[in-house]
């Protein structure tokens, strides 16, 4: 897929005739530029080196500019890199706290900085909008470990039990469900049903993780996220051997052996609020390790341990890819409307829960 300075070289022509020759994007780092992205710079400097800010500070004003030509906002996940969570976002947070700004947003061009299902999310709460994956090939492993066939096979092998499936998963799983959770609100969300029995699809370890916290049985699927599943006791309780003071704080997504060494487990929301209620002189956060960046620089007093583990679909989503799909208005999600209204159901009734 071509960058936007491919695209602002031999494309120029369809570019003009989406937006005014004033408008496209200039990528040089000038001193206005530099002048104008300063403030945001201040923001990321504990985190983004001095020599990678020129290359940074002139998509970032482009983006922000286009932004407002196109009445867009960008929302951006937890794991995103701090130049994009800090300095082009709009609304940050968790899959939760993204799928509920989606359905308030008044913008007419929603940009997802996140995967793809976090994209369909967007749509399926805002159909007459237009919805914008800056790459499509931002997929999650959770998502791809079930389909909708899947889901009706579970409901032929357990009838009459309700099926709640995690938010990373796609439309047409969603489809097939009673109810979303998410890592926030999954024990609230099983717990709502009023079943002795649930299918909770399609992470395992976070269904083992909610079976902990709930006397309701819970049916799970073995779907793993392949970012979290790297993570495990043993490497943990190195960490602490080599430094006892360290605070652990690890996401559900991770295995039992992992969520034992943790001090805390909740959701990439549940563990930025610990961080910064507890401020810890020094924490390792057991997750995407772009959060750790993000958390901080809200938390300048507390030293991050970064046991880096990336996820490949996240990092697609780049300033340039952000600024590439503001220009030409690129890649445009849609859905199935016979898949999207019952999809839409079941993310509306996690939401209207939480209300």
């Amino acid at each position: 897929m071509a960058t936007v300075q491919e695209h602002v070289s031999f494309g120029r022509a369809k570019a003009q005739a989406a937006l005014p020759p004033t408008l496209l994007p200039d990528l040089a780092y000038t001193p206005e530029v530099a002048r104008e992205t300063a403030h945001l710079y201040e923001k990321v400097a504990r985190v983004i080196p001095p020599i990678e800010w020129p290359g940074f500070a002139p998509y970032i004003k482009a983006i922000n500019d286009l932004k407002r030509a196109r009445n867009a906002v960008v929302l951006a996940h937890n794991y995103m890199t701090p130049e994009i969570f800090h300095c082009v976002a709009d609304v940050v947070g968790d899959s939760l706290q993204l799928a509920r700004e989606a359905a308030k947003a008044d913008a007419e061009v929603i940009v997802q900085g996140g995967v793809h299902f976090m994209a369909e999310t967007s749509k399926l709460l805002n159909p007459d909008k237009m919805v914008l994956i800056p790459d499509l090939r931002a997929g999650c492993s959770l998502a791809a470990s079930i389909t909708g066939a899947d889901v009706r096979a579970l409901r032929e092998a357990y009838p009459g039990v309700p099926v709640v499936t995690y938010v990373n998963t796609s439309a047409e799983v969603k489809a097939e469900c009673d109810i979303c959770c998410t890592s926030s609100n999954a024990v609230r969300v099983v717990e709502s049903l009023g079943t002795k029995r649930v299918i909770l699809i399609p992470d395992e370890y976070l269904a083992k993780w909610v079976a902990t916290q709930t006397n309701v049985e819970i049916i799970a699927w073995k779907g793993h996220c392949e970012v979290h599943e790297r993570f495990s006791g043993e490497e943990l309780r190195a960490y602490r051997e080599a430094d006892p003071g360290v605070k652990i704080i690890a996401h559900p997504e991770c295995d039992s052996d992992v969520i034992e060494e943790a001090d805390f487990t909740g959701s990439t929301s549940g563990m930025i609020k610990w961080v910064k209620d507890n401020q810890p002189s020094k924490v390792l956060l057991v997750t995407e390790c772009s959060m750790s960046d993000n958390v901080a620089v809200e938390a300048p007093n507390v030293q991050f341990v970064r046991p880096c583990n990336l996820c490949p679909h996240m990092k697609r989503i780049t300033l340039p890819r952000i600024l590439d799909s503001l220009v030409f208005l690129k890649e445009e999600v849609t859905i199935d409307p016979a898949i999207a209204s019952r999809a839409r159901a079941a993310v509306e009734r996690m939401i209207n829960l939480n209300h």
